[in-house]
């Protein structure tokens, strides 16, 4: 898909389809019949509901589950925002390519093929303090990129990013989706200290004011205050809803990403689940924005998909227990 305007990709977010309720149905009533006290799994009857629903079947599967990492480079980092140097990226990068980063480790023990995509590292994007972080053509081939990195045969995807400095454009684009300042979203990212930490705040203010009137429109918000790997997220996301493919979010920049889709459609993430909350400091106020729970909350802050992918065993749990167990009839247990 390569999306000519904002407009075409404008009506691309409009055009959701909903969720198969017949399936959904489905799965609640296998649950029912299972070997158990109804409802006595929790969250995990509601994981097998949602994967019914969003894979439109009565026995979901989880045969290609896939984990898309995402690396962009950022213009932003020149106002001293990250611990770290953007060559960090192109680094990281060429790490995953090794097999030695945890994302690694975590897709194999999730059994979730692992794909990296970088996009122009060498090509940072703007300072969005002083310019748009991207212009409408660098801004859609992101998102057409991620749009095309996810496939109509995958049962479960998991969204990942690497960027130096890319929880900078994340607080930005979450301030100015949902209004506040640098310092009510922004947080430590790689580490920075307090002067870091208050270069940042300014530097998202900086932007937000700069960019002050967009901030109605959520792509153009997306656009001019975020960043190629949070844009390539957006289009995965809405490509995972159009091919009926469920995702798990990840930490706080997968989330900022996403979210411009929830600001454009009520629903527009009904077919994700938040995989866990981030020790990032803004995600937890983002998930509530968006009314996402959590599955998870294991002080984690690394992005990378790390999260997600740690959640995609808990989806397996569920799957297993949903396709597996005995109904009370087939194990002849007495159901009251």
């Amino acid at each position: 898909m390569a999306f000519k305007s904002l407009d075409e990709l404008r009506a691309a977010c409009l055009d959701l389809p909903a969720g198969n309720d017949a399936a959904a149905d489905a799965v609640a009533r296998r649950q029912d019949t299972l070997t158990k006290p109804r409802g006595s799994l929790g969250k995990l009857e509601e994981i097998a509901g949602w994967l019914g629903r969003w894979q439109g079947r009565k026995m979901p599967r989880l045969d290609k589950v896939k984990v898309v990492v995402f690396a962009g480079n950022h213009g932003v980092t020149a106002q001293g925002v990250s611990a770290y140097p953007s060559e960090v990226t192109v680094q990281m990068v060429a790490n995953f390519a090794a097999g030695g980063a945890a994302i690694n480790q975590l897709a194999r023990l999730a059994g979730a093929e692992l794909a990296v995509i970088p996009l122009e590292l060498e090509r940072p994007t703007g300072d969005f303090t002083q310019t748009s972080a991207m212009n409408e053509a660098d801004f859609l081939g992101a998102v057409s990129t991620g749009y095309d990195a996810v496939t109509p045969d995958l049962d479960l995807v998991c969204f990942g990013e690497m960027g130096i400095g890319n929880t900078t454009p994340a607080a930005a684009i979450a301030a100015g989706l949902f209004g506040g300042t640098g310092r009510d979203w922004a947080g430590r990212g790689t580490g920075v200290d307090d002067q870091g930490l208050s270069r940042k705040f300014a530097a998202i203010d900086a932007g937000l004011a700069r960019h002050a009137a967009s901030l109605a429109d959520p792509l153009a918000v997306a656009a001019n205050l975020g960043g190629r790997e949070l844009a390539a997220i957006l289009g995965a996301t809405l490509a995972a809803r159009h091919h009926n493919v469920p995702v798990l979010l990840d930490g706080f920049v997968v989330t900022a990403a996403a979210a411009p889709l929830a600001k454009l459609h009520a629903d527009g993430l009904a077919h994700t689940l938040s995989a866990h909350v981030s020790a990032e400091a803004g995600h937890r106020q983002l998930l509530e924005a968006l009314q996402l729970a959590p599955l998870l909350d294991m002080g984690m802050r690394l992005g990378e998909g790390s999260g997600a992918c740690l959640a995609v065993n808990l989806v397996r749990s569920a799957l297993e227990c949903h396709t597996r167990m005995a109904s009370f009839a087939e194990a002849g247990v007495t159901d009251k």
